[in-house]
């Protein structure tokens, strides 16, 4: 006669441990949702509420103005300039140092994580004192007409500075995670480095590229501090999305920036959902591959004289 399993007592008793009451619990989901409400939802709310005050007219209106459609234009173009090189840098930054170790690694790990810590407003300062008409290279630049402040190429770099974490921070992890297993056994099989790297590392770690890709693009198009000291605010031409809220808000339109501003707010929704639709469809596929096969089923003849699942032929 055998007693009852210790283990499962102890897993019981494991599991009570980890739970919370469940009065402490609604209470914890609750202030969370109040949290949300108060400070996330409300204030977006009210973003479209105010845009749409004016009525709908307006709103078009406001959106069909050539300096908006300027400020659009080059949103998008700061974008499809920085995202791409930001992106190319972070895969190789996070290969390096995923896969090698050297001297430098913590050096280079820092410089990755400093525009985390340095203000826009500095970066864009110090952009200034090194390119303006005054700073370190200012006047060579001025000598051969070439314009960085107070231009399109000076926003590029602080937007560039400002971003540039955001996909190699997400690749390092997942790089790390996956080790370089199938990388050397795909080399050993005869496979070319650019082969291994596009067949066996790039589709490895395609979910933790595409966020970081989601991010740095919100970010490039809602960056504002560094983006304005090196502007110059130029209506219609150092103009982006951002800049012109403020531009339009300081002219004390009552409509106006919120109109502007509700298209960053439907990027930042479009953003969440989306960077929310990867994880699941990436959380599905970890399920589906966690999943043990089910047993495979032996095949006979059946009562009609075919192939039936589940039923052995008689002898």
């Amino acid at each position: 006669m055998t007693g009852p399993p210790q283990h499962d007592d102890r897993r019981a008793a494991s599991t009570r441990g980890t739970q919370e009451h469940p009065v402490i619990r609604w209470l914890l989901i609750g202030a969370a949702m109040l949290f949300a409400a108060v400070f996330l939802l409300l204030p977006l709310a009210n973003v479209f509420w105010q845009a749409f005050s004016a009525g709908l007219a307006s709103y078009w209106g406001t959106l069909a103005d050539p300096d908006t459609r300027a400020a659009i234009r080059l949103t998008l173009l700061v974008a499809v300039i920085t995202v791409p090189l930001n992106t190319a840098f972070g895969i190789a930054a996070a290969w390096a140092l995923a896969r090698f170790d050297f001297r430098g690694r913590t050096l280079i790990l820092t410089f990755i994580d400093l525009p985390f810590s340095v203000s826009p407003v500095v970066t864009g300062l110090l952009l200034v004192l090194l390119f303006g008409a005054q700073g370190l290279v200012g006047p060579w630049l001025q000598a051969h007409d070439v314009r960085i402040i107070f231009a399109v190429p000076g926003m590029v770099l602080a937007t560039l500075f400002v971003t540039f974490p955001f996909v190699a921070r997400e690749l390092i992890p997942d790089m790390q995670a996956q080790g370089s297993e199938q990388e050397q056994a795909a080399l050993t099989l005869g496979a070319s480095p650019w082969q291994t790297f596009w067949h066996v590392t790039l589709p490895s770690v395609k979910w933790g590229l595409l966020y970081g890709v989601i991010l740095c693009n919100a970010r490039a198009m809602g960056e504002f501090g560094a983006v304005s000291v090196v502007s110059g605010h130029i209506v219609g031409l150092t103009e982006t999305l951002p800049l012109r809220v403020e531009k339009l808000y300081q002219e004390l339109n009552p409509s106006a920036p919120f109109a502007v501003a509700s298209l960053l707010a439907l990027l930042a929704l479009l953003t969440l959902l989306l960077k929310t639709f990867l994880e699941w469809k990436n959380r599905r596929g970890l399920e589906r591959a966690l999943t043990p096969a089910e047993p495979a089923q032996s095949v006979g003849l059946g009562s009609t004289g075919l192939l039936t699942a589940g039923e052995r032929p008689s002898p």
